[in-house]
């Protein structure tokens, strides 16, 4: 895509003093409800922001990061349409929440699955953690690389990969086998672990998923349950409440926008501003960086 939009204004500065996201993969929205299985998340839930993300197909992984971190629906945000071998992983060509955060002279951090090494332009990443693991050990392997950075908030904008959800979808009977809950309550239990090495009356958690997983196991394709996913917010500046429903696109503009980061510039989503207790200066500054894109995407 030769046509990719050039980046817009910064909005100001960071609203918060690290801005820490835990993507738990594959978590189903329904298994993020159950309070017996994931505690802590539901904790957070009632303590913070909490919504029900939908995506579009197709429903797997790569487009699900593309499309989290640059605020573009898979139709243009120029991402692989379905998970590539590592070699084939493209980088991302459109503007995303890391390359925006760099701009802005943050410091950011990324301890995940190594697709995120192919995607995200590692010029970007001042500090990762990449592994080939995608179970029980990776993922508190991920937990333990990213821990140190969260001390002091010394990181603008951390990404913590959990995956182990996504696997027992895969190779432990699907999410009707009793592995699959077992899976989410250890996530829960990191997710815990990385709050508790957060100051939340300064930094802000993000937590969501990027997809769910049929009853047998699985995801791809166009059933409802693989397009519905968690989101929970809390910390500082957190507006708590339930908010009902938001777009999966709406991620990277509201990442954007705590950060006071240039909104990226595929963006077709909308900042949460309801939920982040933004200054006015802040929502007039968004709501002209909108209408901006808005007419840059129309003429487009």
């Amino acid at each position: 895509r030769n046509s990719s939009p050039l980046a817009g204004q910064t909005l100001g500065k960071p609203n918060t003093r690290s801005l820490v996201i835990v993507l738990i993969d594959a978590l189903r929205y329904d298994t993020s409800l159950k309070t017996d299985v994931m505690p802590f998340l539901n904790q957070l839930r009632t303590q913070g922001a909490c919504a029900l993300m939908h995506s579009h197909p197709p429903s797997y992984s790569q487009p699900g990061y593309t499309v989290l971190l640059t605020g573009a629906w898979p139709d243009i945000s120029d991402g692989p349409a379905m998970n590539l071998d590592y070699a084939d992983i493209p980088t991302f060509t459109q503007d995303n929440v890391y390359s925006a955060a760099n701009r802005a002279g943050l410091q950011t951090a990324i301890s995940a699955f190594n697709w995120f090494e192919k995607l995200v332009p590692q010029s970007t990443v001042n500090v990762s953690y990449y592994t080939t693991g995608e179970d029980q050990v990776a993922d508190e392997q991920v937990t333990n690389a990213a821990l140190p950075w969260l001390k002091d908030g010394q990181y603008q904008l951390v990404l913590i990969h959990i995956d182990q959800v996504d696997y027992a979808g895969h190779h432990e009977g699907g999410p009707m086998d009793p592995r699959w809950d077992a899976a989410a309550s250890r996530a829960d239990d990191l997710l815990k672990e990385i709050a508790a090495g957060m100051d939340l009356n300064q930094d802000t958690l993000l937590v969501f998923s990027d997809h769910g997983q049929i009853d047998a196991g699985g995801h791809g394709g166009q059933d409802p349950i693989v397009l519905q996913e968690p989101f929970v917010m809390a910390g500082r500046g957190v507006i708590p409440g339930d908010y009902g429903n938001i777009q999966m696109v709406d991620v990277a503009p509201t990442v954007a926008a705590i950060l006071g980061t240039n909104i990226p510039a595929t963006n077709q989503g909308h900042p949460l501003i309801a939920m982040y207790d933004f200054s006015l200066n802040q929502v007039d500054a968004i709501n002209t960086e909108l209408a901006s894109q808005q007419s840059q995407l129309a003429l487009a």
